[in-house]
């Protein structure tokens, strides 16, 4: 096949195609047909459409006419319309297949055959005086206008209602009437006449019609291929005819039941469709019926009166459609609301059909069915009812489909938001945004089926608001960009983000970026963070934008350079104060979506310069002030939205603050809103308010970083002078009101900034001393901050008046629901201050300490005695995220490109960040205690009581055993303040136990929440976990049972069995003899180890050090090394569920690893021994006491980890600790309840293929086992019944040679047997398999017997069964019982033939009959007599 031209090919390759394609004599696919010109004739054609050898043309000559046809080439009965489809031969002259194919004038004139007339009737012409014939006018013609699906013009109708006359007024030749006189008795006489059978009465009308029709309905003769191929179609309709006259009705219904019964449906769908399907038929059977009539005239008049009672009979259904299609007309013409008259011009007939247009609209109503609707909405974004009936004038009928349902389905918007019409284009791009606001706030969520947002997306919604940003309309920009904020931004979620802001490490957040799972499993595992990284933005650039906005829209639009677009409107078209708020938000959003968004944002030209200078102006007109003055720009005014958007900028990190404070004139900009005071602003009060709250969250996140604080110096003054109005506050907030919110929200901005200013003072010593210790060695070092200790201090009696005076309010609900926010950050400042305060080299630790002693007294312990902090607690259960998973739900639209915290519409208030919530105050609480624990612990039995309140404890109950919710980003953000509240709990009962030794009551509890903790914390979260597995996970103190009896009570468990049907038995080893331990000395060994396997632990997760190091520097305030206040990104939680198995799965990573790449790894770590036998000891304790906290983790996967002790190291299992250790974690595993839930068949976290690993089971095995019998079991455990047929496969078709060793006692097996026989075994392949490895010897009772045993089960239930079942199946078991029964090995014979059932306590592990029952026996013999009967046969 010749290849097609590719773009980029010259003209010398396209010669060389055309060199090609004549040398191969190929048929062209382009045939060029030349059609004569119309206005020419048939012959009348242009020069250019001449043929070519038109000089060479035949030229035909009647001089020497032959007598005789020339021969001329038979063509096929149908001809090919294709020449290029003919088959033609290489070696073929073009001349002679031309001469061929030329047809002689003789073949025309002897074709000529003249038509017959024999049979026609002849009829004169009419005289007329006329000099010609007369011509016809459609107006003269008399025709009924019929309004039907054919919808014919005026013309097509009057001409076919002419030849309808004409062939009606034809009269009928002689032969058929004597057709007609001869038959018109019969047909008309319905009880018989003298001279033939009487008519059967038919219930069928087209059955009578049939009887008297004269002319046959389906067959017309034309395929007979004969002159009179109309004669004997009607020869054979009369014969029907006169057939069916002889038959009674029975007969016929008899036999059209026998004919419905043969023939195809289908078929006589389409014979009853050529019945009476169409309208020719109709009228001839209108112009027989006439026929009839008219003779009729001539009979007697007792006939005349039954066959014109017949006939009217027979027109009936003629008449009755007649009827409905003029009522039909009637009706569509008084529906119409201007009646058409006949004076009008042209409206003498009138076609209402093209009138339809005008009439009013049906009324709209639900359809009946299962299917749903499509979805219209109202230029509000409402969605309307299916069966509203709403008037027209509201403009929701401009549309084709559905006419008669307002609204506007999503399809017709899109439409319509590319219309060349400006107003069209805008309409449509602002009823698409209120949709898709109303759609994030869930109004659609039962009423729609499906995802709006998702749908929009699929769509194309992005780009087509992308687009039309680049619109040259102003209105058409500012609908794009209405539509793209009510895409993206959700004002609810960035209240609660300003809500959370003041919380305790609430002013880090997570970024929203979407969890791409697809993507990720695109990755290489092997590329580290960094490589991971700049391989994925490679990637990103070289996708298309589509591709990349189909899972992150964010990334998406900043591939189309939209912030360059954004940048132009706000600096060039400098449109309205709502349009520039809306790009603020959505610029915003972008800032909030990771590092990389907000570098792309301060690197576009002129956008920050241009939102500093005309939204951040130090200077402004002050009419804006002005109560009631309604603002037509904002530009040139400041901007509480602006501010934001450059703190949330800065907040993706320290670099990106910097360049803010310095480059872009921030700094000034903050000593302008912060210095004055906001009643003295130029602004509205509300705005002032939120601007100089802005403000001051910047300056807060500065200081995060440690930036920004010469400013402290300077606004000393400032800030002072707040800090001695806040207590008027409580005078001001005894009622609701926006305004004492925001101002409340003012004072927790400031008092957060005087948090992180105190947390970078606090280092300043520490940071000065390395400076002047190690000047001249370490060339890159951190110079100290600004402010010194000494400048900060000064300023925590203001605020611990202020905490005192708000304390006392704590039992009015409302008032203390105003200030609870400020009241938080109070405590949070006073323990971040103590903190500090005790690493002072300048401030007496004495002095310090007697401080806290008197907090203690003074303040907290009195309220912790209040009744309105018991209620607090008993709030942690119904607030909680972790009791409450539904309430961190994603919201109903959401979708997971575009990441929200799903806060739409508001929390409620019994949630955790809801107004009533106990937890920003309870962990502000927490923490401030165990900063003074920390220091004081002398003070640490003066908080016992925190422990005791019963609402902390049923809370820590229940958080612990629920699951967690799935990680989401609005879940993420909620828990992460959660789990900060369980870590102080913990971190108090850890301090509470080591200096409280009595207080011991509730170790568990703290343990498993300590467990649960570890396998949920988030990143960002490391230095939590860290400090849970140094100080709680593995502390004796939290595992009461090593010293309560916890061994001896594992001892009794294994003596009585309790808890289990099954004998509990530890298979041996097959290195020298040592004694076997007991679970209870085990349990006591790991106990007392439990220092050292924390250390293996810790060792394992070095890995976490980068991330640990960061996670350190925010919650221990050392603001210097805090490089973004943007948590890492959310993947899942930072330990898998299993990591209590993380020591032998890195392990076993490194050695398959290093066997992947070809190495031969033979440096295992020199404590190899050590790190499996601390591993296996830490899983031991766990599953004995403190099994609920591995339920997460499937058995199967557990089962899946601990094989990995045999597939490291050799013969590592052959030491007497691991292998102690394994059997005594397999006894556990094998317990009925642990067998009941392993399933194999699914697939399990962290393992690409079971099937693979025990492949790598089975050859390790044959390798290195010696026959072990412990390393037996756990290939054994795969091949129960319930499990994939496949793994059996695997040990009886390509690792028999493992049945040798694999010779597990029957008394050490701790399975039970049945769980491998029961069901019998249907698979014929494997039951081939088992019956060869029993008759060649490979499958030996002595060798295996185990596999043994269920091998002979499934063989006797085999060919003893006698089920129904396939051929094949049957031939091979009866084939197989023939062969058992020539068996040479009687042993093996005896077991096949007389297998009972298992029995564990028999040697065999199985009893025999002693005779075989009678129906076996019987079966026995009829199977091997066959073979008997045969033998002579087959041995001659």
């Amino acid at each position: 096949m010749l290849s097609r031209p590719k773009p980029g090919e010259s003209e010398a390759d396209l010669l060389h195609f055309q060199n090609q394609f004549l040398a191969a004599r190929a048929s062209p696919a382009v045939k060029i047909v030349k059609k004569a010109d119309k206005r020419k004739g048939e012959e009348g054609s242009t020069d250019a459409e001449t043929h070519p050898l038109k000089d060479h043309k035949d030229v035909v000559m009647l001089d020497d006419f032959p007598d005789t046809l020339p021969t001329l080439t038979p063509a096929p009965p149908k001809k090919s319309k294709i020449k290029s489809a003919c088959v033609h031969f290489e070696d073929e002259d073009p001349e002679e297949r031309l001469e061929s194919h030329d047809q002689h004038i003789t073949a025309v004139f002897s074709k000529i055959i003249e038509r017959d007339t024999s049979a026609l009737a002849v009829t004169m012409p009419v005289p007329t005086g006329d000099p010609f014939p007369r011509t016809f006018h459609r107006s003269e013609i008399k025709s009924e206008v019929k309004v039907g699906s054919g919808r014919k013009s005026i013309f097509a109708q009057k001409m076919a209602a002419r030849r309808a006359a004409e062939k009606a007024a034809t009269t009928p030749s002689a032969a058929e009437c004597v057709q007609i006189r001869s038959a018109a008795p019969d047909a008309l006489d319905p009880e018989g006449s003298a001279g033939g059978a009487p008519v059967p009465r038919i219930r069928d009308d087209k059955a009578g019609d049939f009887l008297i029709s004269q002319r046959p309905c389906l067959i017309t003769g034309e395929g007979l291929g004969s002159q009179k191929s109309e004669q004997e179609a009607q020869a054979i309709h009369k014969e029907n005819l006169e057939k069916l006259r002889s038959m009674s009705e029975e007969e016929i219904l008899q036999e059209q039941e026998k004919l419905l019964a043969q023939l195809d449906s289908s078929l006589v769908a389409f014979l009853k469709s050529r019945r009476g399907g169409n309208e020719g038929q109709k009228r001839e059977l209108k112009m027989e019926q006439n026929r009839v009539e008219e003779f009729v005239e001539s009979l007697p008049m007792a006939q005349h009166g039954v066959g014109s009672s017949l006939s009217m009979q027979e027109t009936s259904l003629e008449e009755s459609v007649r009827k409905e299609e003029n009522m039909k007309v009637e009706m569509t013409g008084g529906d119409l609301p201007v009646k058409p008259k006949k004076e009008w011009i042209h409206m003498d007939n009138v076609e209402f059909e093209k009138l339809e247009w005008m009439k009013d609209l049906p009324s709209p109503r639900q359809k009946k069915t299962k299917k749903g609707m499509q979805a219209r909405f109202s230029l509000k974004g409402e969605l309307i009812p299916a069966d509203a009936d709403l008037p027209t004038h509201l403009g929701l009928h401009h549309h084709g489909e559905e006419a008669e349902r307002a609204g506007y389905s999503l399809q017709e918007l899109f439409h319509l938001s590319r219309s060349q019409v400006i107003q069209q284009r805008t309409l449509a791009l602002q009823v698409l945004g209120r949709i898709v606001q109303k759609a994030r706030a869930g109004e659609f969520a039962s009423s729609l089926k499906g995802s709006v947002l998702h749908l929009l997306l699929d769509a194309g919604f992005l780009f087509l608001l992308r687009f039309s940003l680049d619109d040259a309309v102003d209105n058409v920009m500012a609908a794009s960009v209405g539509a793209l904020r009510a895409l993206l931004v959700s004002l609810d979620d960035e209240k609660y983000l300003d809500w959370t802001f003041s919380w305790y490490q609430g002013m880090a957040a997570f970024p929203f970026v979407p969890n791409n799972e697809e993507e990720e499993e695109e990755e290489e595992e092997e590329l580290n963070g960094t490589e991971k990284s700049q391989d994925k933005k490679i990637k990103d650039e070289n996708k298309p934008d589509p591709d990349v906005a189909r899972y992150d829209v964010v990334k998406g639009l900043l591939k189309t350079r939209i912030q360059h677009r954004l940048r132009y409107i706000l600096e060039v078209v400098r449109p309205v104060p709502t349009v520039v708020l809306d790009i603020l938000h959505i610029l915003t959003h972008i800032a909030r979506h990771s590092s990389e968004a907000c570098s792309q944002l301060l690197d576009c030209p002129r956008l920050i310069d241009t939102i500093v200078r005309e939204f951040l102006p130090t200077q402004w007109d002050p009419q804006v002030a002005e109560p009631g003055r309604l603002l037509t720009s904002l530009h040139g005014v400041a901007c509480a939205t602006a501010m934001k958007f450059i703190r949330v900028l800065a907040s993706g990190g320290r670099n990106a603050t910097a360049r803010l404070l310095n480059k872009f004139e921030m700094k000034s900009r903050l000593s302008r809103f912060i210095a004055e005071d906001p009643l003295d602003l130029l602004l509205p009060r509300e705005e002032a308010i939120r601007l100089s709250t802005e403000a001051f969250r910047l300056w807060a996140v500065a200081a995060g970083y440690g930036q920004a604080c010469d400013l402290y110096r300077d606004l000393y003054p400032v800030l002072v002078r707040i800090l001695q109005s806040l207590p008027e506050l409580l005078s001001t907030c005894h009622g609701k009101s926006p305004m004492i919110e925001l101002s409340v929200q003012r004072a927790t901005a400031v008092v957060t900034l005087l948090i992180h200013v105190t947390q970078t003072a606090g280092y300043a010593a520490e940071l000065q001393a390395k400076m002047s210790s190690n000047s001249s060695e370490d060339s890159e070092q951190i110079p100290p901050p600004p402010v010194a200790w000494n400048q900060v201090s000064g300023l925590q009696p203001f605020l611990e008046t202020s905490l005192k005076k708000f304390l006392q309010e704590i039992s009015q609900t409302e008032t203390w629901q105003t200030l609870q926010p400020l009241t938080t950050t109070y405590v949070i400042y006073l323990g971040v201050y103590y903190s500090a305060c005790s690493q002072q080299p300048s401030v007496n630790p004495i002095d310090c300490l007697e401080e806290l002693e008197r907090l203690t007294s003074e303040v907290l312990q009195p309220l912790l005695s209040q009744p309105a902090i018991h209620s607090m607690w008993d709030l942690l259960r119904p607030c909680s995220a972790l009791c409450n998973p539904l309430s961190c739900s994603p919201a109903p639209e959401s979708v997971f490109s575009i990441a929200s915290l799903s806060c739409t519409g508001g929390k409620p208030p019994l949630s955790l960040v809801g107004s009533k919530s106990p937890f920003p105050f309870l962990t502000a609480l927490l923490f401030l205690i165990n900063s003074i624990t920390h220091i004081h612990k002398g003070l640490t039995s003066k908080y016992s009581s925190v422990l005791g309140f019963r609402g902390l404890k049923d809370y820590l109950h229940q958080s612990w055993q629920t699951g967690p919710p799935s990680v989401t980003p609005s879940s993420a953000w909620i828990l992460r303040h959660e789990y900060h509240l369980q870590y102080f709990v913990l971190a108090l009962a850890r301090r509470m136990a080591s200096t409280c030794p009595d207080y011991a009551q509730h170790a568990s509890l703290y343990h498993c929440v300590a467990m649960a903790l570890l396998s949920r914390l988030l990143p960002g979260s490391e230095h939590l976990a860290y400090e849970v597995l140094l100080d709680l996970a593995f502390n004796p103190e939290f595992l009461p049972e090593g010293k309560a009896g916890g061994p001896e009570a594992a001892d009794f468990f294994d003596i009585l069995h309790l808890d289990t049907s099954a004998k509990l038995a530890q298979p041996g080893s097959a290195a020298a003899f040592f004694s076997k331990a007991t679970r209870g000395a085990l349990l006591r060994e790991s106990y007392q180890n439990l220092h050292c396997i924390r250390s293996c632990y810790l060792s394992h997760f070095v890995h976490l050090q980068p991330t640990l190091t960061r996670s350190q520097a925010s919650y221990q305030g050392q603001n210097y090394l805090i490089q973004s206040m943007l948590l890492p990104e959310v993947k899942g939680p930072i330990l898998p569920s299993d990591w209590p198995f993380f020591p032998l799965i890195s392990l076993y990573n490194k050695v398959t690893n290093a066997e992947t790449r070809g190495a031969v790894l033979n440096s295992l770590p020199p404590d190899l021994v050590n790190t499996v036998t601390w591993n296996l000891q830490w899983v031991l304790l766990l599953e004995t006491w403190r099994a609920k906290t591995l339920q997460s983790i499937p058995t199967a996967a557990k089962l899946a980890r601990l094989m990995c002790v045999f597939l490291t190291g050799g013969d590592l299992f052959l030491e007497a600790q691991i292998h102690h250790y394994t059997a005594a974690l397999l006894s556990v595993y094998c317990q009925p309840k642990a067998l009941d839930s392993l399933n194999l068949d699914v697939p399990l976290p962290g393992l690409a293929s079971f099937h693979d690993l025990y492949i790598s089971l089975l050859e390790q095995f044959e390798g290195v086992s010696f026959g072990d019998p412990l390393f037996g079991v756990f290939v054994l455990l795969p091949l129960q019944k319930r499990f994939s047929v496949h793994l059996r496969l695997s040990v009886f078709g390509e690792h028999t040679s493992i049945l040798r060793a694999l010779g597990v006692p029957l008394q050490q097996f701790p399975v039970p047997l049945e769980r491998y026989t029961f069901p019998p075994e249907d698979n014929l392949n494997l039951l081939r398999l088992y019956f060869r490895t029993l008759v060649t010897g490979a499958l030996r009772h002595t060798w295996c017997p185990v596999l043994y045993v269920v091998a002979v089960a499934h063989v006797n239930s085999f060919i003893f069964s006698q089920d129904s079942t396939t051929q094949e199946t049957d031939a091979a078991r009866k084939s197989m019982l023939r062969k058992t029964w020539l068996l040479v090995d009687e042993t093996l014979k005896k077991h096949l033939l007389y297998y009972r059932l298992l029995n564990a306590e028999s040697p065999l592990g199985f009893d025999l009959y002693e005779q075989l029952p009678p129906m076996r026996l019987k079966y026995l013999q009829m199977v091997t007599q066959k073979e008997t009967e045969n033998a002579p046969a087959l041995v001659s």
